[in-house]
């Protein structure tokens, strides 16, 4: 059976799912500390990171048939974090942001994380949101191929947690399809 985009399905997580997004972002360090990456080799994210994200209302999951594939926190509010950029974002209204984007070990290299950011779009879109924001390691090379893939410009540089990290930011069409 083909795995066609209407078999996914992008909700919010739920208590439940917490193991099973842990374990996926276990997975997710794993890789980017064997790919060289620095970014989260320093205790996060971790499962209090998930349980906040959850009981938010940012946490979201990917599924496909039941089955949870990958991960993203969506928050449509403000980042702190952003506030002081080094270098200037695309526009200056209301944005969404994205953090901890995650896929499982099973589900990695096969176009998950891509599906994950046009749901978010989607979710942004209905909201009347134009600007999706998101960070990466400088050394995350495969977000930046998907940020890149997707059009998301770079603006800067913002710090989280004393580190220095890549900036994107894209601007949204309000005439594009909600699907």
């Amino acid at each position: 059976m083909s795995k066609s985009k209407e078999q996914f399905h992008f909700r919010k997580a739920v208590s439940d799912d917490k193991e099973t997004i842990w374990k996926i972002l276990q997975q997710a360090i794993e890789r980017r500390k064997n790919d060289g990456s620095t970014q989260w080799q320093d205790g996060y994210p971790n499962l209090e990171t998930i349980e906040n994200d959850i009981q938010n209302d940012y946490g979201f999951v990917l599924t496909l048939e039941d089955t949870i594939l990958g991960y993203a926190a969506v928050i449509p509010d403000t980042e702190p974090a952003y506030e002081t950029i080094e270098g200037k974002w695309l526009s200056d209204g209301k944005y969404m942001v994205v953090h901890r984007v995650a896929v499982s070990t099973e589900s990695a290299g096969k176009g998950i994380a891509t599906q994950i950011f046009k749901e978010i779009e989607k979710i942004a879109l209905s909201k009347n949101i134009l600007s999706i924001k998101v960070d990466t390691n400088f050394d995350n090379i495969p977000m930046l191929k998907i940020l890149d893939k997707l059009g998301y410009q770079y603006c800067g540089e913002v710090y989280f947690r004393n580190a220095a990290r890549k900036a994107f930011e894209k601007l949204l069409d309000c005439k594009q399809k909600i699907i």
